[in-house]
């Protein structure tokens, strides 16, 4: 099964721009810090600029920064920005017409599952990027 890891290399390197304290950083300091490549941190970064989240500066001397305090950033807001999948996807098969729970699992696991998703965001939105920043630095 395939991982999206996206929110959380997202979130990594908003606590990297945060920890730094404004101070403008590089894609390749920010790649450092997650084990990965530049062009892979630049096009997240790409995603949280067009969000409003994180402020750019191209060319040689490019650099980016967290456009926004990092108390007034949520979790969810960077969910949203990355466009994370959802937390868990009902499968493709098609249903066994002979089968009663083949036909409705679907439907009936939508509704838990959307409740659930619900539950994760409204978590996500109460924690902010300052809250992680500060995790961070307690160690």
């Amino acid at each position: 099964m395939a991982v999206n890891t996206q929110f959380p290399i997202a979130v990594h390197l908003m606590a990297g721009l945060g920890f730094r304290g404004g101070r403008d950083t590089t894609s390749a300091m920010l790649a450092a810090s997650v084990n990965t490549s530049p062009s892979f941190v630049r096009r997240v970064l790409a995603k949280l600029s067009k969000s409003g989240l994180v402020g750019t500066a191209t060319g040689k001397a490019g650099a980016c920064w967290l456009a926004k305090d990092a108390k007034d950033i949520s979790l969810l807001d960077i969910y949203k920005a990355v466009d994370a999948p959802k937390a868990f996807s009902i499968h493709g098969y098609t249903e066994s017409e002979d089968c009663p729970v083949s036909c409705h699992i679907k439907a009936a696991l939508e509704k838990a599952l959307a409740k659930t998703q619900k539950a994760m965001e409204a978590s996500l939105d109460e924690t902010s990027l300052a809250r992680i920043i500060t995790d961070i630095k307690r160690g």
